[in-house]
């Protein structure tokens, strides 16, 4: 075993505390389970916590195959100022009285159910878009005027859950279901606008990640306590969270598989179309994702060690 590997090759879901960036978690991970390789899905800022899927061994090849089309979120509206970072971390830009209808909860609910839909959306200065080659949020910091171009995105729910007071300001907790590359810091300073007033996300908790909830993550502490045992328990389908028909191989299949050989498509064939792609597993472990070509499965990616979690 090279050095800095655990043999460990495993996905896991982690509930990301507040005050710690992506990364810190992913050095946390490497500690507490020995293991150099491992990666993350989907940045979620210091200031954000909840579900950030971690990639360990092997497991960080599957980084780029989760696609997550969808991500929900539980985040903190508050009225009354803008920031430059569109979140309470920044300096306050702007402020505005805010009218008061938006202390009723029948008119918040209307408000946030106008915006269920498609449309383009203007990106945080300060996110991780690269501008020529560098980050937006560095050349936000170092005093540059940052305009990004709009993109598409869809908002599929935004329910309000609860009208709070924050420090004398009116503050919405919502529960937000959103397409890929949505910013929930972005939807509270336009909602804000169109409100007739200023907003900023005052916190934010992602609460799913395509088919990953917050109820399947583990805590970092208990993690870093227990180690690998809780593995077993805590890692995640791989198959499942890539959504794709899994095709169970026998013991033969799979020493065909790992020498690249073709396989049957077998009981999957009415599962996947020409092109499709398919979950090759055995033992509780997934082996690759392979594309399907006629009647046989060609190889597209493999995992020879196997990642583990697969359940029946």
């Amino acid at each position: 075993m090279r050095r800095g590997t655990s043999g460990i090759n495993a996905l896991i879901g982690v509930d990301k505390p507040l005050g710690m960036t992506s990364h810190d978690v992913v050095a946390h991970v490497r500690r507490a389970l020995g293991e150099r390789r491992v990666g993350h899905a989907g940045t979620l800022d210091p200031d954000a916590s909840g579900v950030l899927v971690v990639g360990v061994g092997q497991g960080t090849r599957l980084m780029g195959l989760l696609t997550a089309e969808r991500k929900s979120y539980m985040g903190l509206v508050v009225f009354g100022s803008e920031t430059d970072t569109d979140d309470a971390e920044g300096a306050v830009t702007r402020t505005a009285d805010v009218p008061a209808w938006a202390f009723d909860e029948a008119a918040a609910r209307e408000r946030l159910a106008s915006l269920v839909g498609s449309f383009m959306q203007v990106p945080p200065a300060y996110s991780a878009i690269s501008v020529n080659g560098v980050r937006s949020y560095a050349r936000a910091r170092a005093g540059e005027q940052v305009e990004l171009e709009a993109r598409p995105v869809t908002i599929h729910a935004a329910e309000l859950v609860a009208i709070q007071n924050v420090d004398g300001a009116c503050a919405w907790l919502c529960s937000f279901d959103v397409s890929k590359g949505c910013y929930i810091r972005a939807i509270a300073r336009d909602l804000g606008r169109a409100c007739g007033t200023a907003a900023h996300l005052g916190g934010l908790t992602r609460t799913s990640s395509g088919s990953i909830s917050l109820g399947s993550c583990v805590n970092l502490e208990r993690l870093e306590a227990e180690g690998a045992a809780l593995l077993d328990s805590a890692s995640l389908d791989p198959a499942a969270c890539l959504g794709l028909p899994a095709r169970i191989l026998t013991a033969a299949e799979l020493a065909d598989a790992a020498c690249g050989k073709r396989v049957p498509v077998g009981a999957v064939s009415s599962q996947v179309a020409e092109g499709g792609l398919v979950s090759l597993v055995n033992e509780g472990k997934l082996y690759g994702v392979w594309r399907r070509t006629g009647r046989q499965l060609v190889s597209q990616t493999n995992f020879p060690a196997g990642i583990m979690g697969v359940r029946p």
